[in-house]
């Protein structure tokens, strides 16, 4: 055999088949990027006279037929690409989950330092919260397709009135009115993009739904702000042009006032709780009003009819498809292992951890986050909380800190606290996060934290502790700037370190803690102690947490949006052949518009649920058959449950001595950090600079990178939930 011949190694396998996989997603970004350009420019062109008399005409003309009756057009342009990058989209993060990228950290080129100068917050204090120069072009650009789709409106509007006289005012207010509910049809098709959890749109512009809650805030203000105006300014209309009857207008089969000014009722209603002292101080009014969506878009579908409604129709219902997944996986009971209980100095200030078993093929990435609901204390409310763990470093278990702040935490606790219980259900949604692990980029990271704000940070340490330890790869240096109000609340740093690992672990890291106690000037006499753990027994109805659709969970997501279209396409077109046809003949003067969009939306949930049911169920019938075979191959007895043997386990780590993380703390009491002097000293040449934690915090770290004094800070705002 001819020693020249290159060996297949495993090694070169792998990095054969990561270039592989990157070359396909090269090609399906390209994809992506040049439908999401069509789509875009549909909405630019579609005020003008060029989409209306002449684009729309023929394309009106050849996809018309007696099975989509006249609404072909509107599947084509507005509802097609969206699920089309949505199952896309779907493929390209199911390729990016295949090969982890933990190579060698990036150099920095001049593209990358452009970048980066677009990445720094340009508005840090304002209505608009933390703004970087990114952002800010997209809004800006948004706010001009907004202005450029009312003024074309209102100009092809004003060129169609024909009046002459003393009534040529009465056709502009009522054209300019139209135009403006026109425009605020945008704002909508846009609105629950941000706030669909297991989006597989969001990742490809780098965005998770907790990180996007700004942009569904923005959007929701402006819909609202059109709508309201749209809909209000035909009451004086219809009154100065003595046709104040139009207002309870229900007609067969064109635009329903009375359904228009109902969905505009029930959005006021909820605009008006999202007003922030509201949702702050009663947030529970709030979250239940925010409910009152399902009759705005009801209402609205039957005001505008299907036809319309296909415009803003695929952001919602690729919510709708996520809120049911997220209901079938919150419909079980998971596995809690066992809490570890703070020290604190009142009850105020008091925190747990709670720690969860998950199925070993559950992965995510730092700074995720999960929903829990406690049915014993209440049926009804999910919270959200910052997974503190890696999967990669515990593979069979997810953490996360609960802070009292509430009424529920606060039951939470005391119920745990206490011992009363030995085993407490739970159920769990997610865990959702960034769809990439982003941390070796930079040579340094230095992790800015204001009180329980360092939680986010412990999986991003855990994780890098993994990379350098397991996977033998260059990790940055880490700077953790922790403050805290009590010495006591310094035993929240003993979280860094699971109980399967020891301080001596972090030797594999260049890690420095700085800790800065705020109101004390000398440390209490119990700031060493050490969390309580308390433990629950194991129970065979409880499973550990999984995914809704399974390892594979983005090709499944795409294989069901795909599906659910192509049942939704075959059963309308059927409908409308066989029953809507031979009545209307595709007139839309015959067949009530409100039954049409009844059918219609019948169908489309009806796919959805079935086939999405059915995934979900081959998935959770493949997850008990890998737990059964884990049962099996270990010798685990039937009485017993696979998470048993880490009870077992964890009890036994536990009961070693450990030595606190605290001893190797930096610690100022009585002080503020000098944040400007300690990010400053940083001058290596890529320095990413993470803030969590209180509004004040986050703004000051942001103002000191985006002063742009030095050129090698990258900032980036994290969101935490406890």
């Amino acid at each position: 055999m001819d020693a020249r011949v290159e060996r297949e190694t495993p090694s070169n396998s792998k990095h054969k088949g990561r270039g592989e996989v990157n070359e396909v997603r090269k090609v399906i970004m390209v994809v992506l990027i040049m439908v999401m350009l069509g789509y875009i420019l549909i909405w630019i062109i579609m005020p003008t006279n060029l989409y209306k008399n002449n684009w729309k005409v023929k394309m009106s003309t050849t996809l018309k037929s007696t099975y989509f009756g006249t609404y072909g057009l509107s599947l084509l342009i507005f509802v097609f690409p969206v699920l089309f990058i949505a199952v896309l989209g779907s493929l390209y993060l199911h390729y990016g989950t295949k090969y982890v990228d933990y190579d060698k950290p990036r150099k920095e080129d001049k593209s990358r330092r452009w970048l980066g100068r677009w990445r720094r917050p340009l508005l840090v204090r304002g209505p608009l919260g933390i703004v970087s120069g990114i952002e800010l072009s997209f809004l800006m650009m948004f706010i001009a397709l907004i202005a450029w789709s009312l003024t074309t409106y209102l100009h092809v509007g004003y060129a169609k009135i024909k009046v002459h006289g003393g009534q040529r005012w009465l056709y502009k207010w009522e054209a300019t009115i139209f135009r403006l509910g026109l425009t605020g049809n945008i704002c909508l098709s846009l609105l629950f993009y941000p706030v669909t959890r297991g989006s597989s749109i969001l990742p490809l512009l780098g965005l998770t739904s907790e990180g996007s809650i700004k942009y569904h805030i923005w959007l929701g203000h402006l819909t609202m702000t059109l709508f309201t105006a749209h809909g209000l300014s035909y009451i004086p209309l219809w009154y100065v042009a003595g046709e104040i009857s139009q207002a309870l207008n229900w007609t067969k089969t064109g635009v329903s006032n009375i359904a228009g000014e109902l969905s505009l009722f029930f959005g006021l209603i909820l605009w008006a709780t999202t007003y922030p002292r509201i949702r702050r101080k009663c947030f529970e009014l709030f979250y239940y009003t925010h409910h009152l969506y399902i009759l705005f878009i009801t209402f609205f579908f039957f005001h505008v009819g299907i036809g319309f409604a296909f415009y803003m129709l695929p952001g919602f219902y690729l919510f709708v498809l996520d809120r049911y997944l997220r209901f079938l996986q919150s419909s079980q009971s998971v596995r809690l292992l066992y809490a570890r209980v703070l020290p604190s100095s009142s009850s105020s200030s008091s925190s747990l951890e709670l720690n969860f078993a998950k199925n070993s093929g559950l992965s995510y990435n730092p700074n995720s986050m999960i929903f829990v609901n406690v049915p014993s204390i209440s049926k009804l409310q999910w919270h959200p909380f910052t997974v503190t763990s890696s999967s990669n470093l515990e593979e069979d278990k997810l953490s996360v800190v609960v802070k009292v702040q509430g009424t529920w935490t606060r039951k939470l606790y005391d119920l745990v606290s206490s011992s009363s219980v030995d085993r407490l259900q739970v159920s769990v949604e997610g865990p959702y996060g960034p769809a990439s692990k982003q941390l070796l980029r930079h040579d340094t990271l230095v992790l800015v934290s204001g009180g329980n704000g360092i939680t986010p940070f412990i999986s991003i340490i855990q994780e890098l502790l993994f990379v350098s330890t397991n996977m033998k790869c260059q990790t940055p240096k880490i700077i953790l700037i922790s403050t805290f109000k009590n010495s006591i609340d310094l035993s929240m740093l003993n979280l860094i370190i699971p109980l399967s690992c020891s301080t001596s672990d972090l030797s594999n890291l260049d890690l420095q803690i700085k800790a800065y106690v705020t109101r004390e000037k000398e440390p209490s006499e119990d700031y060493l102690k050490q969390p309580q753990t308390i433990w629950f027994k194991p129970n065979a109805t409880d499973s550990p947490i999984s995914r809704s659709l399974g390892k594979n969970n983005w090709l499944w997501l795409g294989a069901i949006i795909m599906s659910s279209f192509i049942g939704f396409l075959v059963f309308m077109g059927l409908l409308t052949r066989y029953y809507i046809y031979p009545i209307d003949h595709n007139t839309n003067d015959i067949f009530p518009q409100a039954a049409r969009t009844i059918y219609y939306v019948l169908i489309l949930c009806g796919c959805m649920v079935l086939v999405a049911s059915g995934a979900f169920l081959w998935n959770k019938k493949r997850n008990a058959m890998e737990t059964k075979q884990i049962t099996n191959m270990e010798g685990i007895t039937p009485q017993a449950t696979p998470e048993s043997r880490f009870y077992n386990a964890d009890r036994e780590l536990e009961s070693l001595p450990h030595q606190s993380i605290l001893e190797s703390t930096e610690v100022h009491f009585g002080e503020r950090p000098n944040l400007k002097k300690l990010l400053f000293e940083c001058k290596e040449s890529s320095v990413g600079v993470f803030a969590s934690g209180p509004r004040g915090l986050r703004h000051e770290v942001a103002a000191i990178c985006g002063a742009g004094l030095v050129e090698n800070l990258h900032f980036e705002s994290i969101s935490f939930s406890w």
